[in-house]
């Protein structure tokens, strides 16, 4: 049906009246409460399609409108816990943010970007020239550093020893955990680096300029190539075990064993996302879906009304939280135990602006 949506023109200038009057009436509204205990992966179906040949082009524009705009209903009106444990950290326009399980939220600073340290310890934050460590239980800076243009900050290695990589306006950087010692490396594609997990050892991934998969040792100074080119890589991801590493390309996603280098592909074109669960399980955005690729098998988890962003694992595996910005919401699917999906709407009312979800780290 959606095909059928799309091929049919729309004039411009009712599509954008329609679409004012429609997003004004769904912000007004009040969620409403559906009394289930449980809920299957949210489908939308929208009856007006059957009468799409007859419709005006206005009316095809309020059709296209409330497409675009609506979300899962039977949302919360706000987010008053976490289905599971542990400490979420979301940033964005509104600044950086640390979800208790229990709801409360503690406002980090206005940096735009974060992530958490190994363990949960800390976090690292980034505005655009500035880089910072702080402790998220009190919002205390450890240290900052001036770069121009900072982006994508990821911090990796052990409790005791780690290294902090991020992207600067003109290249990709590595800086030791307390601050010092920073490195630049060699010119590189802007998609976001992975530390390897389960290792003492400093090992990053990340796509060279020619795209393809390299992984660099910054305390022997070691790069080493693990693929051919790829075109159009969006996301890489380790698996917990630090024993494979998943790469998303235009056409396929690409599973590749550290050990001997073998790759394993999914063909697959359009996957914008990964992130592996705590036992292994990858995650996939696709089109308006989540999918889970575990032991060469594809299936769907969640087909969204609406373009899911972002992806975060409770620390259990039970849970996956993902974001649909057209319709001001959170979604967490059930992954284990049950197949619940529960929505909470007016995030950005919550967050100062759209955030962007950074991880969910055990509880310290």
């Amino acid at each position: 049906m959606r095909r059928l949506f799309d091929a049919i023109p729309v004039d411009a200038q009712a599509e954008e009246r329609s679409w004012t009057v429609v997003r004004a009436a769904f912000t007004a509204r009040e969620p409403r409460v559906r009394r289930r205990r449980r809920l299957g992966p949210a489908v939308v179906v929208f009856a007006a399609a059957a009468l799409a040949a007859t419709l005006s082009s206005p009316g095809r524009a309020v059709v296209n409108a409330v497409r675009r705009s609506i979300g899962v209903e039977g949302a919360q009106s706000a987010l008053f816990r976490l289905p599971a444990s542990g400490r979420l950290l979301v940033s964005g326009a509104g600044g950086t943010w640390v979800v208790s399980a229990d709801g409360s939220t503690r406002r980090l600073g206005s940096y735009s970007q974060a992530s958490w340290s190994p363990h949960g310890l800390y976090v690292v934050a980034a505005s655009r020239d500035e880089l910072a460590t702080i402790e998220p239980s009190t919002g205390k800076i450890h240290w900052q550093l001036a770069r121009p243009t900072i982006s994508s900050p990821r911090w990796g290695g052990s409790r005791t020893d780690t290294r902090i990589a991020y992207f600067t306006e003109q290249r990709l950087h590595v800086v030791a955990g307390d601050g010092t010692d920073d490195k630049r490396l060699p010119p590189s594609r802007r998609v976001v680096p992975a530390w390897q997990p389960g290792t003492d050892e400093h090992v990053l991934a990340y796509v060279d300029v020619r795209g393809r998969l390299t992984i660099f040792n910054p305390d022997r100074g070691v790069v080493s190539r693990l693929s051919a080119p790829y075109d159009g890589v969006r996301d890489i991801a380790w698996s917990p075990d630090g024993r494979t590493i998943a790469l998303a390309a235009t056409h396929e996603v690409v599973v590749f064993t550290l050990s001997d280098g073998r790759a394993k592909s999914v063909h697959l074109a359009g996957v914008r996302e990964l992130a592996f669960a705590p036992d292994g399980r990858l995650a996939l955005l696709h089109g308006n879906g989540v999918l889970l690729l575990s032991h060469g098998r594809v299936r769907t988890l969640l087909v969204a009304p609406s373009r899911p962003a972002g992806i975060a694992w409770s620390p259990d595996g039970r849970w996956l939280l993902s974001s649909l910005p057209q319709a001001d919401q959170w979604v967490f699917v059930q992954t284990r135990g049950g197949r619940r999906v529960l929505a909470v709407s007016h995030i950005r009312r919550q967050f100062g602006g759209e955030p962007s979800l950074d991880g969910w780290a055990p509880s310290a």
